[in-house]
C-alpha cells in the first residue's frame, strides 16, 4: 500500500492526454443492485475504445454583408405576413457570395444573434449555423465590449471542411439505446418513470460493432484504443474474472491496467489462495509491473510538490522531518500532516512551518500503524 498505484494511473491519463480515451474504474463498482457485474464491465470496456470520425463537410463561410429578410402576404389569408427567403450577403479573403436562404434557417440566425459584421459558417447539408465571433475590423468600435473577435475567413465563400469527432462506443451505444418516443405527455412521464440505468443489450452492442467497422473499412473513422484502468482488482470475483477473460481476447478491446496491494489471499466468493486475489490463469495474460515503497528522499521531494500545490511554506529541516515520519508511518499520513501544521504555525502568528509544528502535529494525532499497535495492546479492543 501507499507505493503509487493510482497516481501512476492519474499520470497516464495526462501523458495520453484528452484524445485517448482513459477508463478508470475501481472492483467495487461491479457490484450493483440494478444492473449485472458483467454489464458494468463492458460498460467500462466501451468507454475505453475510442472512434475518430473524419467527416467532410460543404459549408459557406465569411463575414455577413447583408442580412435582409424578405416577407410576402401569408398564403392562409388575413392580415399576417409570412418570410419567403433570406438574403444574406457572405464575405472572405477572396471574395463575396450572396446567398438565398429558406425560411427555416431564419430561425437559426436568430438564435444565434447573427446581425451584420459577424463571422459565421453554414453547413449546406443540414442547414447548422454557427455564429464564430464578430469581425475584427469592428474592434475599435467600442471602447469596453464583451464580445470575441476573429479575423476575416481566407479562401472562398464556399468550401469542403474536414469536421473530426472524437467519440467512444459507449457514446454510440447510448445514443441507439434511447428508444425515440412520441411528443405526447403519456410518452414523457412513460420516459421519466423509467429507471435511470438500462441495460444495453448484447444485440445492439453487435450492431453498432458491425457499423463502426463498416466506417473502419471504408476509411471514414479510425479505431484508437484507450487505456482501462481497473483499481482493487481483488474486489472482482470468478464470475467478473471469466467474463474479463473473453472480453479481452474481443478485436474491439482496451489496453487494460489493473492494480492491487493483496499478496497471496482468497479469490473473492471462493476459498481458493491465488497470488494478488486474482485467479492463475488469468495472471498468465498479465504482465506484472512491481512497485516499491518511496524511499525518504522521494518523500521528501513528493511533500515538497504538495506543499507548493496546496500553497504552504515550509522550511527544509521540516520537509527532511515529514520524509523520515513517512519512511516510519507512510506518504499519506506525511502529506496530511501539512494542513494541521499549517493551521499550528498560523496560530503563532508565522506562515512558515517549522520542525516544532511537525512534532506537535505528530504528537497530536496517530497513524494507522501507530493506532492498530495501540489497540492490540489495549485491553477491551478488537475483541
Amino acid at each position: 500500500p501507499g507505493t503509487g498505484k493510482t497516481a501512476l494511473a492519474l499520470a497516464m491519463s495526462q501523458e495520453l492526454g484528452p484524445k485517448v480515451p482513459f477508463c478508470p474504474m475501481v472492483g467495487s463498482e461491479v457490484f450493483s443492485s440494478e444492473v449485472k457485474k458483467t454489464e458494468v464491465l463492458m460498460e467500462h470496456f466501451r468507454r475505453a475504445i475510442g472512434l475518430r470520425i473524419r467527416e467532410s463537410k460543404e459549408v459557406y463561410e465569411g463575414e455577413v454583408t447583408e442580412l435582409t429578410v424578405e416577407e410576402t402576404d401569408d398564403p392562409l389569408g388575413g392580415y399576417g405576413r409570412t418570410i419567403s427567403h433570406v438574403i444574406l450577403g457572405l464575405k472572405t479573403t477572396k471574395g463575396t457570395k450572396t446567398l438565398r436562404l429558406d425560411p427555416t434557417i431564419h430561425d437559426s440566425l436568430s438564435k444565434e444573434g447573427v446581425t451584420v459584421g459577424d463571422v459565421i459558417y453554414i453547413e449546406s447539408n443540414s442547414g447548422a449555423v454557427k455564429r464564430v465571433g464578430r469581425s475584427d475590423s469592428f474592434a475599435t468600435e467600442f471602447d469596453l465590449e464583451a464580445e470575441e473577435y476573429v479575423p476575416l475567413p481566407k479562401g472562398e465563400v464556399h468550401k469542403k471542411r474536414e469536421v473530426v469527432q472524437d467519440v467512444t462506443l459507449h457514446d454510440l451505444d447510448v445514443a441507439n439505446a434511447k428508444p425515440q418516443g412520441g411528443r405526447d405527455v403519456m410518452s414523457l412521464m412513460a420516459a421519466m418513470g423509467k429507471s435511470k440505468k438500462t441495460e444495453i443489450t448484447d444485440k445492439l452492442r453487435t450492431e453498432v460493432n458491425r457499423v463502426v467497422n463498416r466506417y473502419i473499412n471504408q476509411g471514414v473513422a479510425e479505431l484508437v484504443p484507450g487505456v482501462l484502468f481497473v483499481d482493487e482488482v481483488h474486489m472482482l470475483d470468478m464470475e467478473c474474472f471469466t467474463y474479463l477473460n473473453r472480453s479481452l481476447e474481443s478485436t474491439l478491446s482496451p489496453i487494460v491496467v489493473f492494480a492491487t496491494n493483496r499478496g497471496v489471499t482468497k479469490i473473492r466468493g471462493t476459498d481458493v489462495l491465488a497470488p494478488h486475489g486474482v485467479p492463475v490463469d488469468f495472471l498468465d495474460r498479465m504482465l506484472i509491473v512491481r512497485t516499491h515503497p518511496y524511499t525518504v528522499e522521494e518523500m521528501v521531494h513528493i511533500t515538497s510538490i504538495r506543499a507548493t500545490v496546496e500553497d504552504v511554506d515550509v522550511e527544509e529541516d521540516a520537509l527532511a522531518l515529514l520524509g523520515e515520519i513517512g519512511s516510519r508511518t507512510s506518504l499519506r499520513y506525511t502529506v496530511q500532516m501539512l494542513t494541521p501544521a499549517r493551521i499550528m504555525a498560523e496560530t503563532t502568528g508565522r506562515t512558515k512551518i517549522t520542525q516544532e509544528d511537525i512534532r506537535q502535529v505528530d504528537k497530536l494525532f496517530l497513524d494507522g500503524k501507530a493506532s492498530a499497535k495501540l489497540l492490540s495492546k489495549s485491553e477491551g479492543f478488537m475483541k
